[in-house]
């Protein structure tokens, strides 16, 4: 059976929703959520930045997100039927995290096995056929095949098959090709 490896931020859960409503409240930002996605805060806002990193470090942050995708569950567990499923986080980024993206993975996606939960930095020590993920260095070190789920920060990016929503990852993994 093959195997697909999942990111969470911004494939499957909305940090950024998250993050901009938690950051526009905290912090009384004044940008839109567009500028959010796509602004640097060491570049753009070096003064918020160390408050930033802490904030999404606090234990609750993660435990709320929103899916980025409602398609993503029907998706997933249908999936699961026919590959090895495995979430692959860069946890070690914000590890503050653990415990919350533990309990919201078991929430949204009580079908999935939790020895399959990989919370970890760099994705090359995920051996998988396949990783989904939305960050390109991420993709760049896996050693299976890559595949880009789109964001307005990976929209300049070529070098991977791309999937803009959960449907477009049914369309690309079902029926299961056999070959």
């Amino acid at each position: 059976m093959k195997s697909i490896a999942v990111d969470m931020d911004q494939v499957i859960a909305d940090f950024l929703g998250k993050a901009y409503k938690s950051a526009k409240e905290r912090f009384k930002l004044d940008m839109t959520k567009e500028e959010f996605e796509t602004a640097r805060l060491e570049i753009d806002y070096p003064h918020l930045a160390k408050d930033f990193y802490s904030m999404i470090n606090e234990p609750d942050f993660f435990r709320d997100f929103e899916l980025l995708d409602p398609d993503a569950v029907p998706v997933l567990k249908e999936l699961s039927e026919h590959y090895e499923i495995y979430i692959a986080t860069a946890a070690m980024d914000v590890p503050g995290c653990f415990t919350a993206k533990y309990e919201w993975l078991l929430e949204h996606f009580p079908f999935l096995n939790p020895n399959h939960f990989i919370f970890c930095g760099d994705k090359k020590v995920v051996k998988a056929d396949f990783l989904i993920d939305d960050n390109v260095r991420q993709l760049r070190s896996f050693t299976g095949e890559g595949i880009l789920y789109s964001q307005k920060y990976n929209e300049d990016c070529t070098e991977f098959k791309r999937v803009n929503n959960w449907k477009e990852v049914k369309e690309l993994f079902l029926p299961v090709q056999t070959k």
